[in-house]
């Protein structure tokens, strides 16, 4: 008898929560609490992109099209490294030059942004070597770059 009081109620209560488990409930995020945070299941909700590139857009285009002139080598969005071949001017055949752009944030600002500039001429041998580059023509390309990002900021905030 002492056996069967102890048994019934544990008895009773094991069939209890096997059917409360076996019940069907909606995706309700409210009711996760803390353990669906912890989790990953529940808590806030990002209001960032879940897919895209990992650097600024503006930036981004804006490279692009600066430097469309001349071939690209290596292009990672993800990174927000641009990588151009050598190039050089059909009316100055001694001289080319080659560019990596890095967009080093999210955000449009000049600070997001790194270019280097190389250059090579031609020697009287026919090989190539190495120049230095005007610092101003670095300057001017990164200006470019942002201002063309503005224009095309400007573009999509007005749409």
């Amino acid at each position: 008898m002492l056996f069967r009081r102890l048994i019934t109620p544990f008895a009773v209560t094991a069939c209890i929560l096997s059917l409360a488990a076996c019940a069907s409930r909606g995706d309700n995020s409210q009711d996760r609490g803390l353990l669906g945070g912890v989790f990953g299941g529940g808590g806030q909700v990002s209001d960032a992109p879940e897919a895209g590139i990992g650097v600024n857009s503006f930036l981004w285009r804006s490279s692009l099209e600066v430097l469309s002139f001349m071939p690209l080598s290596e292009v990672d969005p993800f990174g927000g490294v641009i990588i151009t071949d050598w190039y050089a001017n059909p009316e100055i055949q001694n001289e080319r030059f080659k560019a990596t752009v890095y967009i080093l944030d999210t955000r449009l600002r000049a600070d997001a942004l790194s270019v280097q500039l190389f250059k090579q001429v031609r020697t009287e041998a026919g090989d190539w070597a190495d120049a230095e580059v005007d610092p101003a023509t670095r300057i001017q390309v990164e200006n470019a770059i942002l201002t063309r990002a503005r224009q095309l900021r400007i573009q999509t905030i007005q749409d």
